[in-house]
């Protein structure tokens, strides 16, 4: 495995175990300016991430969710992490098991290596560059992964199961073959894509860029595409952070 990847693999790893210390008992949840909940899981997995990223590779900047506002990050390096320590915190506080881990790795704006941990879904998926895309179940051997194609009777869709806003997805689906449409929490759904296990993953809200990071990097590496609603690549580093859509697909787009 590469190092640069094993150090991702390492910190996020070390990032679930401790969302799942929190997990395991009681905890609080408080919710920051924007109304977003957030948890101790958030920072006690930021925590050691970002010290484990500094630590290996102090000459790389690490921007990550809980600390990005505070410090103000707007610039971010050539070469940056970009991190989310806990992607669901709203399936986190449903204990639906439906969270993540995110350690995304950023070149010259494009996400090139990505790590996506679900540490209570017993999954973990990791890549770092074309043809690169491995998942682990259930604490067994990495294995390589392929997106697919849409079969001819239709596509199979993932899609968010706290973020839906269902009227966009029926309008947006009206006249389409869609053979069935699956609901899945935080960035799991790039590895489902990935995994050969779906078709297509259309969000038309915001999200931010720590949030798609490491789940495109996965994507991508295993054959997939992510495109913005105006139909670039997703860029990296951009003033705000802010993604205003996109629509994540396997192996080939079906429309």
């Amino acid at each position: 495995m590469d190092p640069l990847l094993e150090i991702a693999l390492r910190a996020a790893m070390a990032g679930g175990e401790a969302v799942m210390r929190v997990y395991a008992d009681p905890f609080e949840v408080t919710h920051k300016d924007d109304k977003t909940p957030v948890t101790e899981a958030d920072l006690a997995s930021e925590r050691v991430i970002v010290e484990m990223l500094n630590r290996a590779c102090p000459d790389i900047p690490v921007v990550s969710e809980e600390t990005v506002p505070e410090a103000g990050f707007s610039s971010p390096a050539a070469r940056f992490w970009c991190v989310d320590p806990l992607d669901g915190t709203r399936e986190f506080v449903a204990k639906n098991g439906e969270f993540a881990v995110l350690v995304g790795l950023i070149e010259h704006g494009r996400p090139v290596l990505g790590v996506v941990h679900g540490p209570a879904a017993g999954v973990t998926y990791a890549a770092y560059g074309p043809g690169t895309a491995i998942r682990r179940l259930n604490g067994g051997d990495f294995a390589p992964i392929r997106a697919r194609a849409p079969g001819p009777d239709g596509v199979v869709v993932v899609h968010s199961r706290s973020h839906e806003n269902s009227r966009r997805l029926a309008e947006y689906f009206e006249g389409k073959s869609v053979l069935a449409r699956n609901q899945c929490g935080s960035a799991l759904k790039f590895g489902v894509l990935a995994a050969g296990d779906a078709d297509f993953y259309p969000r038309f809200g915001t999200t931010m860029e720590w949030d798609t990071a490491a789940g495109q990097a996965v994507l991508e590496a295993a054959g997939g595409h992510v495109l913005g609603l105006d139909g670039a690549p997703l860029s990296y580093g951009k003033p705000g952070l802010k993604n205003d859509g996109f629509l994540a697909w396997g192996a080939k787009p079906a429309w």
